[in-house]
């Protein structure tokens, strides 16, 4: 039995934009699927892995908007902004708010050949090519544009390996991406005060699982423990040098319930190293992607938000929105291009979203999610099962009464339906509620 008892006069805080996504669903130069983000409400699109390999050799990436490093990076001719321009702007018109990836894609198949990975030559000449990327988006420089694009990553992944031979982000030592970081994030915080500069995409926590368990229970590796000794270094580093980080991006691959205990890492640790003002994101997480398609990929992508809005972070991204046949993109299907049932979650979110206010609910099931929000006489609860089992459940509102019902399981998708007496395995329930008993 899941007895879940919510108080509508006890207000936690305001809903946190945490239904953010990846790179956005696309083909071509054809944005016609940007309505999806629109009607979900989806407040981020992160803008890394944009357009395929490389960039697609035309999005986003800074090889790919300043194609010869060696060119005069004030002169406005230098740059290539035509492809990313129009996603920007797509972008912009949904109503979805670019996070922009200042660096270079994924090369997964670097062993045979790397392309773009190698440390800047200069990375002061870096930091100004990126300074005009930002002015070309937020100030109109070289045609522009004046959109309000505030957080700007500085690279992704630079943890990847520790031999830079097997990195697929960095061909580097972790000390010459933090005086990358250091030299880019002081000129551009100079240069735009008002914007959000932070970094570094770090691939996780996964090693800080196995603290103090046995040799034979723990699952961390050396390229895991890599990842925590670069992030160690680099809190040490950017605390020593004063470098700005507005926020710290990291990612999870793992279950919902580890992805929420790197999150209390992640916050924990920042704050131990005199970052308490420091943003942390999750902007890359997908729980079971080879699950998409399936009612039980909804339902983990639904927990994992609601997990996450009981936790201590600023927002996420989803990896990814992308249109395709990759198995990251679980939202959408790459033949007809219409939702899987996963992208259902973004939408009921948004409907917590949209009430404003989180308030208290107490749910006594193990590995049934679930959290409310109040607006103005009318809320929201939004409640998943994960537990592989059917639940029985029993919803206590005090003032409040059920006002509609959607739900999301193995046969129906976002579909209207009474208030049932049991939430099925693999469940995702959307209960809309008024005042009055």
């Amino acid at each position: 039995m899941a007895e879940i008892r919510v108080d509508f006069d006890v207000k936690k805080g305001k809903m946190k934009p945490l239904h953010g996504v990846g790179q956005p669903p696309f083909c071509g130069t054809d944005f016609g699927m940007f309505h999806f983000l629109t009607e979900a409400g989806i407040p981020y699109s992160r803008l890394h892995d944009v357009g395929g390999f490389l960039g697609g050799g035309r999005y986003v990436d800074i090889p790919n908007l300043f194609r010869d490093f060696d060119a005069d990076s004030e002169n406005p001719a230098s740059y290539d902004f035509t492809f990313t321009d129009m996603l920007i702007t797509a972008l912009v018109e949904s109503g979805t708010e670019p996070f922009f990836r200042l660096g270079v894609s994924i090369e997964n198949e670097c062993l045979a050949k790397a392309y773009r990975l190698a440390p800047p030559r200069d990375c002061l000449k870096w930091a100004r090519i990126c300074e005009g990327v930002i002015r070309h988006y937020t100030q109109g420089w070289a045609d522009g544009f004046h959109y309000g694009i505030r957080y700007w990553e500085i690279w992704n992944e630079p943890d990847n390996y520790e031999d830079v031979m097997e990195n697929q982000m960095w061909r580097g030592t972790k000390e010459e991406f933090y005086q990358l970081y250091g030299v880019a994030s002081r000129y551009l915080k100079e240069r735009f005060p008002h914007l959000k500069i932070g970094g570094y995409g770090s691939c996780g926590f996964y090693a800080a699982m196995d603290a103090g368990k046995a040799v034979d229970e723990a699952k961390s590796s050396g390229r895991t423990e890599y990842f925590l000794e670069f992030f160690d270094g680099f809190l040490s580093y950017v605390k020593a040098n004063r470098c700005p980080l507005d926020f710290f991006s990291w990612h999870s691959y793992g279950d919902v319930a580890a992805t929420l205990f790197f999150a209390a890492y992640a916050r924990r640790r920042l704050d131990e190293e005199g970052f308490a003002s420091t943003e942390h994101i999750c902007n890359e997480w997908n729980c079971e992607p080879r699950q998409r398609g399936t009612a039980r990929h909804a339902a983990l992508t639904a927990a994992m938000l609601l997990g996450m809005q009981d936790s201590s972070l600023d927002s996420a991204m989803f990896y990814d929105a992308r249109f395709g046949v990759e198995f990251y993109g679980g939202l959408f299907h790459p033949l007809t291009a219409q939702p899987f049932q996963a992208y259902y979650a973004f939408v009921g979110f948004q409907q917590l979203c949209l009430c404003g206010d989180q308030v208290k609910l107490q749910c006594d099931a193990e590995n049934v999610y679930a959290v409310a929000a109040l607006g103005e006489g009318t809320g929201c609860i939004m409640i998943s099962n994960i537990s592989g089992e059917d639940v029985p459940i029993e919803l206590e509102l005090g003032d409040y009464r059920v006002a509609g019902c959607r739900v999301t399981d193995g046969e129906r998708v976002w579909e209207e339906c009474p208030l049932p007496g049991v939430l099925a395995r693999d469940t995702v329930l959307c209960v809309s509620v008024a005042a009055g008993a």
